[in-house]
């Protein structure tokens, strides 16, 4: 029998998957400093960002067969090498894209109509500034005519592209492994219609940042900064930065610096450059909307996870 470890944990229904088709499934998670001496009981380990299997913890599991990352991003994993050594390495790419897009749009929602702002003070003042903060806050905006720029064009980004299109939005990506694209448009079951496919320009990273009133970002981690001080410089007086890809894609001193001069009008971030976060001094700001780094954490995405991963495991090892 198989021995899979779940480290980060899985939905029941990806448990339910792997017991079913006679897996032995554990659940317990073992801390990253112990798992160099418990690894090699294991054939398979799943991991989501937390648990970090590198080079030197592969090489202390000679048993493993299959590592499995619940969602997109593989940065945690040394892929390359744990491949060289016949390991396979699966993740969970369309699963939660959705779930990230729609938290796009809440960061973009909360900025433009100081949601982040107003909910904060009328509970702290028990609503005794409430004509002031309506007052304050009566100069929103509208997305609907707006430019989205999406850096990274992927499903994730593509999915993104699509909600703001239905939003009445202009979208231009940046792909630097795309020349062309096009997005979905799915419609309602009940509209008993067909999709259809719609081109999405592709530009230059600084086209965009020129064009765009607000920039989101779907990119992987693990590289070079994205958006530093002289990209920020670039973007339009007032845009809107949104990053729900990877910490460290985003220079934050630059960006802070950006939001106190006035020429980023408000930000979104669901990953930072440490987590948890170090750098507070933007933690409190009207202008910056925060999520714990929630992109994939809704219920109907977890069991589309667990399920993906589930099926994945099985199909290998069969």
């Amino acid at each position: 029998m198989k021995r899979i470890l779940v480290n980060d944990g899985i939905h029941p229904r990806g448990k339910e998957l792997l017991e079913g088709a006679g897996f032995e499934v554990d659940m317990n998670s073992i801390p990253q400093e112990e798992l160099a001496e418990k690894l090699n009981d294991y054939d398979a380990i799943l991991v989501r960002s937390a648990t970090k299997v590198r080079k030197e913890l592969i090489d202390l599991a000679p048993n493993l067969k299959l590592i499995g990352r619940g969602g997109v991003g593989l940065d945690n994993i040394d892929v390359d090498y744990a491949k060289s050594k016949g390991i396979a390495v699966i993740n969970t790419p369309a699963a939660s894209s959705n779930s990230v897009a729609e938290l796009v749009f809440a960061h973009l929602l909360s900025s433009i109509r100081f949601l982040n702002k107003t909910n904060r003070q009328m509970a702290d003042t028990k609503f005794g500034r409430f004509k002031e903060l309506k007052k304050e806050s009566s100069k929103g905006h509208e997305l609907f005519g707006k430019t989205l720029g999406v850096i990274g064009f992927g499903r994730i980004g593509r999915e993104t592209a699509r909600i703001a299109i239905g939003m009445g939005m202009n979208v231009v990506a940046h792909d630097p492994f795309l020349t062309e694209a096009e997005v979905e448009i799915k419609f309602h079951p009940q509209m008993n219609a067909q999709s259809f496919k719609l081109g999405v320009p592709v530009i230059s990273k600084d086209d965009l940042l020129a064009q765009s009133d607000f920039v989101t970002l779907h990119i992987p981690g693990g590289g070079e900064t994205v958006i530093g001080a002289h990209e920020i410089e670039l973007m339009k007086k007032g845009a809107v930065l949104v990053n729900c890809a990877r910490g460290g894609v985003v220079d934050e001193k630059a960006m802070s610096e950006a939001l106190s001069k006035g020429h980023l009008s408000a930000v979104g971030l669901d990953v930072f450059e440490t987590e948890p976060p170090v750098n507070m001094e933007y933690f409190t700001r009207d202008d910056v909307s925060l999520s714990p780094h929630i992109g994939a954490a809704t219920s109907e995405a977890q069991e589309r996870i667990g399920e993906e991963l589930a099926n994945k495991i099985i199909a290998h090892f069969n």
